[in-house]
């Protein structure tokens, strides 16, 4: 009998995963297993026939075509739902996913976003790159976090390493999850998904982590956003699908939230328009209107846009 096979198959439209130096680290890895590695754009089902596991986004053609399947694993956290197919539902391969593999990377964005927000670095990133001087200590956009409260939505393991992290700065954290009795976050509250609501209008921070499901797609529209605090900023690193684009967008331009911190968004690329100028890039944080976290009133936060590089200021448009 050979060795266990496991064939790597790539998909282009996962954002550039580095398939091949993955196949390379488990070949090292696990030297008894035979890794096939798959090119773009070659078809694996060849690949696939005397296969044990696979690496990869599978189609029913390419279940299909792998009789001795076992095992596959899912390249990303949270499986779209084109991953799922009756056919899948129905075979017992074992199907895994990556799921708390980035809880610390991820909770340590979202304290980045926070503290952004909360010290003003969005708007002075902006006057810094307009050459712009403001020495008016009034006009200083700082909250004390210690007076404040972080709702998280969805307490998985994102929002396990997220809630200890908020605590330390002495913010109040509350929770609401689907599950509330098998959560395992430090959090000081946590609340069924049906109280969100009842619970939004009490965070200065909210925080959505939820996957993309048919439940959840959505999930945060006009009515959510009307329900939170004018003061409050929202923070999205689940998935974009999970948000209205065009409703957050209109929240913020007409100042029913203080600001926003987007990771994902419902379109992949949209316009970012910046006065008179406009361009196409990925968005990952919006901003807009007026501060004032239990404190005094604060001029408006400006808007940040980032792809965990570089800030710009602006308001998020359609394509």
């Amino acid at each position: 009998m050979g060795r266990p096979t496991m064939v790597v198959i790539p998909d282009a439209a996962l954002f550039a995963l580095p398939f091949a130096t993955w196949a390379d680290a488990v070949a090292h890895a696990v030297p008894e297993l035979d890794v096939r590695y798959v090119p773009l754009g070659d078809d694996p089902a060849p690949h696939l026939t005397d296969a044990d596991a696979a690496l990869g986004m599978l189609t029913p053609e390419l279940l299909a075509a792998a009789p001795r399947l076992r095992w596959l694993q899912c390249p990303i956290a949270a499986p779209p739902p084109a991953f799922f197919f009756p056919a899948l539902v129905e075979h017992p391969v074992v199907v895994t996913n990556l799921r708390g593999v980035y809880r610390d990377n991820v909770a340590d964005h979202v304290m980045a976003f926070v503290l952004a927000f909360a010290r003003g670095f969005p708007r002075y990133g902006a006057q810094q790159a307009a050459h712009q001087w403001h020495r008016d200590v009034a006009d200083v956009p700082i909250c004390d976090l210690g007076a404040t409260t972080m709702l998280i939505v969805g307490c998985g393991e994102v929002g396990a390493a997220l809630a200890p992290r908020a605590r330390a700065f002495g913010i109040r954290v509350l929770g609401v999850d689907s599950f509330p009795e098998r959560v395992s976050a430090a959090v000081d509250e946590c609340h069924p998904i049906d109280a969100l609501d009842s619970v939004l209008p009490l965070a200065d921070w909210v925080v959505l982590t939820v996957p993309h499901t048919p439940v959840t797609e959505g999930m945060f529209d006009s009515a959510r956003y009307a329900r939170m605090k004018a003061t409050a900023c929202f923070v999205n690193i689940g998935r974009g699908e999970t948000v209205r684009l065009d409703d957050l967008n209109a929240a913020l331009a007409g100042g029913v939230i203080a600001g926003a911190a987007i990771d994902v968004s419902e379109l992949e690329r949209v316009r970012v328009r910046l006065g008179d100028d406009a361009d196409a890039r990925p968005a990952r944080v919006a901003e807009h209107r007026r501060v004032d976290l239990g404190a005094a009133e604060r001029p408006a936060q400006d808007v940040v846009l980032t792809d965990r590089g570089a800030q710009r200021a602006g308001v998020v448009t359609e394509l």
